[in-house]
């Protein structure tokens, strides 16, 4: 028991020495302020602002459908804001009398 103890010990000696709460740190929150200035936006961005997982868009764009999108280069994906409002306002469910 005694190596144990000193085993956990030292593993928290080391565990101090890294910064677990920069690891583990949730993305800063974005101010909507500011998104909706700008004319385009990338994919975090547009999870952001729709509630959508990252991974829901990705398999979207995979499945040719959603939010259209540009390809910047090889890899950087944007979405225009007026699309990204256009098709949550197509998407939306009203309750008419």
């Amino acid at each position: 028991m005694g190596t144990e103890k000193n085993d956990f010990s030292e593993f928290l000696k080391k565990s101090e020495k890294m910064d677990f709460i920069e690891l583990m740190k949730k993305p800063e929150k974005l101010d909507f302020s500011e998104l909706v200035k700008k004319p385009w936006l990338n994919e975090k961005e547009v999870s952001a602002l729709t509630g959508r997982a990252l991974s829901t868009l990705r398999n979207e764009r995979h499945m040719r459908r959603g939010i259209p999108y540009n390809v910047v280069g090889e890899r950087s994906i944007r979405y225009r804001l007026t699309d990204v409002i256009q098709t949550m306002e197509k998407t939306r469910i009203t309750f008419e009398n």
